[in-house]
């Protein structure tokens, strides 16, 4: 039997410009090398970002990070803090980093449409005056990831404005899917209980710290 891929034909650099032609100057020109004082703002207003991270064979990850807003924390115009929170332990952001240090931001605010990329270098620290500036509820992280800023951008909204992402409306779009636990329970196999899990996963959010 002869087989047929179905994988897409992949494009060159060159012919991926072709399609899209060329960026407008002033959108590369407000590409700039550090944290201005309107990236301070937005970054001491947002409470979530999208960390993207790749390993030396160049396998990426991204991650989502979260907290009040400016739980990240710009030390100065060329670097930041981000405080690493209890999780699932994988640490797939630090496993990367040390094997290849490059790092992409994506900070959103709720309710507005820009959002700001950041990319640079990163490196996990435990400095003790860095994490005493993270405390929340008296617990401060055991870690942080420091960034030396390289870019960083305000991103048109117009994925947010297609993706209806704050319109209420659109968040009834949850309530289609399964729990968390049950598709949890379906994907580990039989003898797993979906009420069990949604139960771990409960108790897990009211141990955010």
């Amino acid at each position: 039997m002869t087989h047929t891929s179905t994988r897409p034909r992949r494009l060159s650099p060159a012919e991926v410009r072709a399609r899209l032609g060329e960026p407008e100057a002033m959108i590369e020109a407000k590409i700039i090398d550090h944290i201005d004082e309107h990236f301070r703002r937005f970054i001491a207003h947002s409470p979530f970002l999208a960390l993207a991270t790749a390993d030396a064979a160049g396998r990426a990850d991204c991650s989502p990070r979260g907290d009040y807003p400016g739980f990240v924390k710009v030390l100065d115009e060329r670097t930041l803090a981000i405080p690493d929170r209890p999780g699932n332990k994988i640490a797939d952001s630090f496993r990367n980093l040390a094997e290849n240090d490059g790092i992409g931001l994506l900070f959103l605010i709720p309710g507005m449409r820009e959002t700001l990329r950041v990319n640079g270098r990163a490196y996990p620290t435990d400095e003790p005056d860095v994490l005493a500036r993270m405390r929340i509820e008296t617990k401060q992280p055991e870690l942080a990831l420091v960034v030396d800023v390289a870019e960083a951008y305000f991103h048109c909204g117009r994925a947010l404005v297609r993706s209806r992402l704050w319109d209420p409306a659109s968040h009834a779009l949850a309530d289609e899917l399964p729990s968390a636990g049950e598709m949890a329970a379906a994907q580990l196999g039989p003898g797993i209980d979906p009420a069990a899990m949604n139960r771990g996963l409960e108790d897990a959010y009211r141990k955010l710290y």
